[in-house]
Protein backbone atom coordinates (compact mmCIF):
# COMPACT_ATOMS: atom_id res chain seq x y z
CA UNK A 1 0.00 0.00 0.00
CA UNK A 2 0.91 3.26 -0.78
CA UNK A 3 1.94 6.00 2.19
CA UNK A 4 1.00 9.78 2.26
CA UNK A 5 2.60 11.84 -0.35
CA UNK A 6 2.28 9.24 -3.37
CA UNK A 7 2.50 10.49 -7.14
CA UNK A 8 1.84 8.26 -9.92
CA UNK A 9 1.01 7.05 -13.20
CA UNK A 10 -2.15 5.71 -14.14
CA UNK A 11 -1.68 5.34 -18.08
CA UNK A 12 0.22 7.66 -20.51
CA UNK A 13 -0.42 11.05 -19.37
CA UNK A 14 -2.74 10.25 -16.60
CA UNK A 15 -1.51 10.57 -12.81
CA UNK A 16 -2.78 9.92 -9.58
CA UNK A 17 -2.08 11.69 -6.45
CA UNK A 18 -2.76 10.21 -2.84
CA UNK A 19 -1.50 11.36 1.15
CA UNK A 20 -2.75 7.92 1.98
CA UNK A 21 -6.09 8.83 2.97
CA UNK A 22 -7.92 10.47 -0.08
CA UNK A 23 -7.12 10.42 -3.63
CA UNK A 24 -7.18 12.95 -7.02
CA UNK A 25 -6.08 12.33 -10.31
CA UNK A 26 -5.25 15.01 -13.08
CA UNK A 27 -4.24 14.27 -17.11
CA UNK A 28 -1.41 16.63 -18.35
CA UNK A 29 -2.35 18.13 -22.16
CA UNK A 30 -0.37 20.60 -24.11
CA UNK A 31 -2.76 22.97 -23.38
CA UNK A 32 -2.47 22.55 -19.52
CA UNK A 33 -3.76 20.20 -16.63
CA UNK A 34 -7.37 18.51 -15.93
CA UNK A 35 -7.87 17.72 -12.21
CA UNK A 36 -9.70 15.60 -10.96
CA UNK A 37 -11.45 16.82 -7.29
CA UNK A 38 -9.29 18.16 -4.72
CA UNK A 39 -9.02 16.79 -1.51
CA UNK A 40 -8.29 19.36 0.97
CA UNK A 41 -6.03 16.65 3.07
CA UNK A 42 -4.20 16.31 -0.03
CA UNK A 43 -4.23 20.41 -0.49
CA UNK A 44 -0.95 22.00 -1.82
CA UNK A 45 0.48 18.51 -2.46
CA UNK A 46 -1.60 18.81 -5.35
CA UNK A 47 -0.13 21.55 -7.38
CA UNK A 48 3.29 20.56 -6.39
CA UNK A 49 2.67 17.17 -7.77
CA UNK A 50 1.11 18.51 -10.65
CA UNK A 51 4.20 20.95 -10.71
CA UNK A 52 6.69 18.13 -10.61
CA UNK A 53 5.29 15.96 -13.05
CA UNK A 54 4.21 19.04 -15.73
CA UNK A 55 8.47 20.03 -15.36
CA UNK A 56 9.71 16.15 -16.01
CA UNK A 57 6.98 16.15 -19.29
CA UNK A 58 7.70 19.21 -20.94
CA UNK A 59 3.83 20.65 -20.53
CA UNK A 60 2.16 23.61 -19.15
CA UNK A 61 1.29 23.35 -15.21
CA UNK A 62 -1.06 25.58 -14.94
CA UNK A 63 -4.63 23.63 -14.01
CA UNK A 64 -7.55 24.81 -16.75
CA UNK A 65 -10.09 22.50 -16.17
CA UNK A 66 -11.31 20.95 -12.42
CA UNK A 67 -14.20 17.93 -12.50
CA UNK A 68 -15.97 17.41 -9.59
CA UNK A 69 -16.33 13.90 -9.07
CA UNK A 70 -19.48 14.91 -6.18
CA UNK A 71 -20.21 18.09 -4.08
CA UNK A 72 -19.14 16.41 -0.83
CA UNK A 73 -15.99 19.00 0.51
CA UNK A 74 -13.96 16.26 1.82
CA UNK A 75 -12.98 15.25 -2.52
CA UNK A 76 -13.21 19.06 -3.18
CA UNK A 77 -13.01 21.38 -0.44
CA UNK A 78 -8.83 22.51 -1.64
CA UNK A 79 -10.65 23.59 -5.09
CA UNK A 80 -10.42 27.32 -4.53
CA UNK A 81 -6.64 26.68 -3.98
CA UNK A 82 -7.20 26.57 -7.89
CA UNK A 83 -8.45 30.29 -8.22
CA UNK A 84 -11.44 31.84 -10.13
CA UNK A 85 -9.95 31.03 -13.53
CA UNK A 86 -10.33 27.49 -13.72
CA UNK A 87 -13.54 26.04 -15.36
CA UNK A 88 -14.77 23.77 -13.25
CA UNK A 89 -17.01 20.82 -14.43
CA UNK A 90 -19.52 18.76 -12.45
CA UNK A 91 -23.49 17.68 -12.26
CA UNK A 92 -25.96 20.24 -12.40
CA UNK A 93 -27.42 18.95 -8.73
CA UNK A 94 -23.45 19.59 -7.68
CA UNK A 95 -24.01 23.19 -8.49
CA UNK A 96 -27.51 23.10 -6.88
CA UNK A 97 -26.03 21.69 -3.82
CA UNK A 98 -22.99 23.83 -4.00
CA UNK A 99 -25.07 27.28 -4.31
CA UNK A 100 -26.90 26.21 -1.05
CA UNK A 101 -23.71 25.30 0.89
CA UNK A 102 -22.45 28.67 -0.50
CA UNK A 103 -18.93 27.29 0.93
CA UNK A 104 -16.33 29.74 -0.75
CA UNK A 105 -13.42 26.79 -0.20
CA UNK A 106 -15.86 24.90 -3.10
CA UNK A 107 -17.04 27.17 -5.99
CA UNK A 108 -19.70 25.99 -7.70
CA UNK A 109 -18.97 24.61 -11.50
CA UNK A 110 -19.13 26.24 -14.52
CA UNK A 111 -20.13 23.92 -16.76
CA UNK A 112 -22.85 21.73 -15.92
CA UNK A 113 -24.63 18.74 -17.58
CA UNK A 114 -27.50 16.35 -16.78
CA UNK A 115 -27.11 12.39 -17.80
CA UNK A 116 -23.64 12.75 -19.97
CA UNK A 117 -21.33 15.48 -21.24
CA UNK A 118 -17.68 15.04 -23.19
CA UNK A 119 -14.83 17.08 -22.85
CA UNK A 120 -12.47 17.43 -25.32
CA UNK A 121 -9.19 18.99 -23.80
CA UNK A 122 -5.89 19.36 -25.22
CA UNK A 123 -6.54 16.21 -27.57
CA UNK A 124 -7.97 14.10 -25.06
CA UNK A 125 -11.30 12.59 -23.68
CA UNK A 126 -13.00 13.19 -20.61
CA UNK A 127 -16.70 11.23 -20.84
CA UNK A 128 -18.91 12.07 -17.74
CA UNK A 129 -21.71 10.29 -16.84
CA UNK A 130 -24.85 10.21 -14.31
CA UNK A 131 -26.37 7.03 -13.84
CA UNK A 132 -28.67 8.00 -11.20
CA UNK A 133 -28.20 8.45 -7.24
CA UNK A 134 -25.61 6.37 -5.36
CA UNK A 135 -22.83 7.58 -2.51
CA UNK A 136 -24.94 10.94 -3.06
CA UNK A 137 -27.54 12.20 -5.38
CA UNK A 138 -24.61 14.35 -8.04
CA UNK A 139 -21.93 11.64 -7.66
CA UNK A 140 -20.78 10.81 -11.44
CA UNK A 141 -18.79 8.35 -13.49
CA UNK A 142 -15.69 9.59 -15.11
CA UNK A 143 -13.90 7.60 -17.67
CA UNK A 144 -10.97 8.36 -19.76
CA UNK A 145 -10.76 5.45 -22.40
CA UNK A 146 -8.01 6.70 -24.12
CA UNK A 147 -6.31 5.64 -20.47
CA UNK A 148 -8.18 2.83 -19.66
CA UNK A 149 -9.58 4.46 -16.38
CA UNK A 150 -12.42 4.73 -14.36
CA UNK A 151 -13.37 7.31 -11.48
CA UNK A 152 -15.97 6.55 -9.80
CA UNK A 153 -15.63 7.54 -5.63
CA UNK A 154 -17.05 6.64 -2.20
CA UNK A 155 -18.84 3.86 -3.62
CA UNK A 156 -15.78 0.91 -3.62
CA UNK A 157 -12.87 1.05 -1.14
CA UNK A 158 -10.46 -0.98 -4.12
CA UNK A 159 -9.19 -3.83 -0.78
CA UNK A 160 -11.30 -2.97 1.76
CA UNK A 161 -14.49 -3.08 2.97
CA UNK A 162 -17.00 -0.39 3.36
CA UNK A 163 -16.78 2.93 5.71
CA UNK A 164 -19.33 3.71 8.02
CA UNK A 165 -23.05 3.55 7.27
CA UNK A 166 -22.00 1.99 3.65
CA UNK A 167 -19.71 4.89 2.74
CA UNK A 168 -22.51 7.50 4.13
CA UNK A 169 -24.87 6.28 1.94
CA UNK A 170 -27.85 8.77 0.36
CA UNK A 171 -29.11 5.74 -2.14
CA UNK A 172 -28.30 2.01 -0.72
CA UNK A 173 -30.23 0.44 -3.49
CA UNK A 174 -28.23 2.81 -6.44
CA UNK A 175 -25.00 2.21 -4.71
CA UNK A 176 -25.36 -1.32 -5.18
CA UNK A 177 -26.06 -1.02 -8.28
CA UNK A 178 -23.13 0.84 -9.05
CA UNK A 179 -20.63 -1.07 -9.34
CA UNK A 180 -22.45 -3.53 -12.13
CA UNK A 181 -23.09 0.16 -14.04
CA UNK A 182 -19.03 0.83 -13.33
CA UNK A 183 -18.11 -3.05 -14.84
CA UNK A 184 -20.72 -2.12 -18.26
CA UNK A 185 -17.14 0.68 -19.12
CA UNK A 186 -14.54 -0.72 -20.21
CA UNK A 187 -11.27 -0.03 -18.11
CA UNK A 188 -8.42 -1.31 -16.35
CA UNK A 189 -7.88 0.88 -13.28
CA UNK A 190 -9.71 2.01 -10.71
CA UNK A 191 -9.73 5.61 -8.92
CA UNK A 192 -11.99 5.14 -5.71
CA UNK A 193 -11.43 8.20 -3.91
CA UNK A 194 -9.85 6.80 -0.60
CA UNK A 195 -6.91 5.05 0.90
CA UNK A 196 -3.38 4.37 -0.84
CA UNK A 197 -3.72 2.15 -4.16
CA UNK A 198 -5.73 2.10 -7.22
CA UNK A 199 -8.24 -0.64 -8.21
CA UNK A 200 -9.15 -3.21 -10.34
CA UNK A 201 -11.96 -5.08 -11.95
CA UNK A 202 -11.77 -7.98 -9.77
CA UNK A 203 -11.47 -5.44 -6.31
CA UNK A 204 -15.25 -3.94 -8.03
CA UNK A 205 -16.52 -7.62 -8.63
CA UNK A 206 -15.14 -8.70 -4.88
CA UNK A 207 -16.51 -5.67 -3.26
CA UNK A 208 -20.09 -6.84 -5.18
CA UNK A 209 -20.12 -10.20 -3.78
CA UNK A 210 -19.48 -8.63 -0.04
CA UNK A 211 -22.38 -6.78 -0.62
CA UNK A 212 -24.07 -9.55 -1.78
CA UNK A 213 -23.67 -11.60 0.72
CA UNK A 214 -24.74 -9.08 3.24
CA UNK A 215 -27.95 -8.51 1.75
CA UNK A 216 -28.64 -12.21 2.04
CA UNK A 217 -27.87 -12.19 5.72
CA UNK A 218 -29.97 -9.27 6.11
CA UNK A 219 -32.59 -11.21 4.56
CA UNK A 220 -32.12 -14.41 6.95
CA UNK A 221 -32.23 -12.26 9.79
CA UNK A 222 -35.31 -10.33 9.00
CA UNK A 223 -37.03 -13.59 8.45
CA UNK A 224 -35.35 -15.26 11.37
CA UNK A 225 -35.03 -12.33 14.23
CA UNK A 226 -38.59 -12.14 16.21
CA UNK A 227 -39.15 -8.45 17.30
CA UNK A 228 -42.09 -9.26 19.85
CA UNK A 229 -39.71 -10.30 22.61
CA UNK A 230 -37.84 -6.85 22.23
CA UNK A 231 -41.11 -5.39 22.86
CA UNK A 232 -42.90 -7.28 25.47
CA UNK A 233 -39.35 -6.93 27.41
CA UNK A 234 -39.30 -3.16 26.96
CA UNK A 235 -42.68 -2.47 27.58
CA UNK A 236 -43.96 1.52 26.67
CA UNK A 237 -39.97 2.09 25.70
CA UNK A 238 -40.84 1.72 21.95
CA UNK A 239 -37.46 2.91 21.37
CA UNK A 240 -35.58 0.80 22.84
CA UNK A 241 -37.52 -2.20 21.76
CA UNK A 242 -36.47 -0.91 18.76
CA UNK A 243 -33.30 -0.44 18.96
CA UNK A 244 -32.84 -4.21 21.21
CA UNK A 245 -34.46 -5.81 17.73
CA UNK A 246 -32.69 -3.81 14.81
CA UNK A 247 -28.93 -4.42 16.80
CA UNK A 248 -29.86 -8.07 17.40
CA UNK A 249 -30.75 -8.22 13.41
CA UNK A 250 -27.68 -6.33 12.43
CA UNK A 251 -25.28 -8.34 14.54
CA UNK A 252 -26.85 -11.70 13.18
CA UNK A 253 -26.49 -10.46 9.63
CA UNK A 254 -22.72 -8.98 10.42
CA UNK A 255 -21.17 -11.89 12.07
CA UNK A 256 -21.08 -13.95 8.56
CA UNK A 257 -19.74 -11.78 6.69
CA UNK A 258 -16.95 -10.90 9.50
CA UNK A 259 -16.03 -14.09 9.35
CA UNK A 260 -15.75 -14.38 5.53
CA UNK A 261 -14.16 -11.54 4.77
CA UNK A 262 -11.56 -11.22 7.42
CA UNK A 263 -8.28 -11.12 5.56
CA UNK A 264 -9.44 -10.72 2.26
CA UNK A 265 -11.11 -7.25 2.75
CA UNK A 266 -9.24 -4.19 4.97
CA UNK A 267 -11.30 -3.22 8.21
CA UNK A 268 -13.92 -6.48 7.68
CA UNK A 269 -15.07 -5.70 11.29
CA UNK A 270 -14.36 -1.73 11.86
CA UNK A 271 -17.73 -0.54 10.69
CA UNK A 272 -19.05 -3.71 9.20
CA UNK A 273 -22.32 -2.78 11.95
CA UNK A 274 -23.43 0.63 10.81
CA UNK A 275 -23.06 -0.97 7.04
CA UNK A 276 -25.44 -4.04 7.88
CA UNK A 277 -27.82 -1.56 9.45
CA UNK A 278 -28.28 1.14 6.79
CA UNK A 279 -28.50 -1.73 4.38
CA UNK A 280 -31.35 -3.55 6.09
CA UNK A 281 -33.18 -0.17 6.89
CA UNK A 282 -32.74 0.24 3.10
CA UNK A 283 -34.52 -3.25 2.48
CA UNK A 284 -37.36 -2.55 5.27
CA UNK A 285 -37.63 0.59 3.85
CA UNK A 286 -36.91 0.96 0.36
CA UNK A 287 -38.00 -2.42 -0.80
CA UNK A 288 -40.91 -3.43 1.90
CA UNK A 289 -38.68 -6.30 2.87
CA UNK A 290 -39.66 -7.93 6.32
CA UNK A 291 -42.37 -5.53 7.69
CA UNK A 292 -45.28 -7.38 9.51
CA UNK A 293 -48.81 -6.48 8.02
CA UNK A 294 -51.34 -6.50 11.16
CA UNK A 295 -53.77 -9.14 10.62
Amino acid sequence: MQTQGHVGRVEKNLYWVTDGGYQAAFLTTPDGVVLFDAPPTIGHNLQRAIDEIASANGVPNKVTHLVYSHHHADHIGASSLFGRDVVRVGHEETKRLLLRADDPARPAPDVTFDAKQTLQIGGERIDLAWHGSNHTPDNIYIHLPGHETLMLIDVVIPGWASFAAFNVNVDVPGSIAAPGQALDYPWKHFIGGHLGRLGTRDDLTLHQEYVTDIVENVRTALATVDPMPFYAKYGDNAWAAVKAYLDTASAQAAAPVVKKYTGVLGAADVFINSTVFVILESLRLDLGEGLYLHP
